[in-house]
């Protein structure tokens, strides 16, 4: 018996313009009633997810993954109750990388929040990918940010995405020996802290639940998806997923754009 539903934000719970089908909020409604709980996991910050989570009208305390996993919130507060954190030495081996670079920049995520960009003119990609969420890139040096003493959950490369193959290619290796990475857009690379993963961070509050793995159903459409998706019992992929994601989940749905979402709740859970 499902007792967990995890649901990923972008290409899943929302459509292509960023909105929420009034099928989706009535199927997760009705999962609610049957008593089970909501857990949205997303790389989004909380600024990006907070504004998105209230539309779902959901009064129960549910929770939220988010930042690929270094950091979950319950939602009745909005208290931050699990996360990992970048070192100082670490943010500054990432900004090191393109510390003379002109066309790709790394950005930063706070506890409070921030976006920052570690440069003085944010390139139009980070202006983009901080509007998606609500917020603007604050620049900031790097001994700025580390003076602050602040959580910080995760570090992401933005370029065009010609530029970003060329940085992926270059770095991907090393990078991955040290952090927990995904290439979560064609334009973002993210470096998270090692064993920071939506997966990592699922585990740890089913546990906390007392949940197994066996009753926790999952879906969603990207790479930064398919760890969550292996642990799952029941593991969907949206009908706009990618190949590698689809392989990864049990099943499929139909697309966000046509209520995929709710879809695989009411064939998996309300019936």
């Amino acid at each position: 018996m499902i007792k967990l539903i995890a649901i990923d934000l972008d290409g899943t719970l929302l459509t292509d313009d960023h909105k929420i089908p009034k099928e989706n909020i009535e199927a997760i409604h009705k999962a609610v009633q049957k008593g089970i709980k909501i857990v949205i996991s997303t790389g989004r910050p909380i600024s990006g997810v907070k504004p998105i989570f209230e539309q779902l009208g959901l009064t129960e305390k549910e929770f939220v993954i988010i930042n690929n996993g270094s950091s979950t919130y319950e939602t009745s507060q909005w208290q931050l109750i699990n996360f990992f954190n970048l070192t100082d030495e670490e943010i500054t081996s990432l900004y090191q990388l393109v510390e003379n670079e002109k066309d790709i920049q790394l950005t930063i995520f706070d506890e409070d929040g921030h976006y920052f960009v570690l440069a003085e003119n944010p390139l139009p990609v980070v202006t983009f990918d901080a509007n998606v969420v609500f917020v603007k890139p604050a620049p900031i040096t790097l001994e700025q940010l580390l003076k602050r003493q602040k959580i910080n959950f995760q570090g992401m490369y933005l370029a065009e995405p010609a530029v970003l193959d060329d940085f992926q290619k270059n770095y991907e290796s090393d990078l991955s020996s040290r952090f927990s990475t995904v290439r979560s857009q064609n334009y973002i690379f993210e470096t998270l802290p090692k064993g920071a993963t939506k997966a990592s961070a699922l585990i740890k509050l089913i546990k906390e639940l007392n949940i197994t793995k066996e009753e926790v159903m999952a879906i969603g459409d990207g790479n930064n998806d398919i760890e969550m998706l292996e642990i799952a019992g029941i593991s969907v992929a949206m009908g706009n997923a990618g190949e590698a994601v689809k392989k990864a989940a049990k099943y499929q749905t139909d697309t966000n754009n046509h209520n995929g979402l709710a879809k695989a709740i009411d064939k998996h859970i309300l019936k």
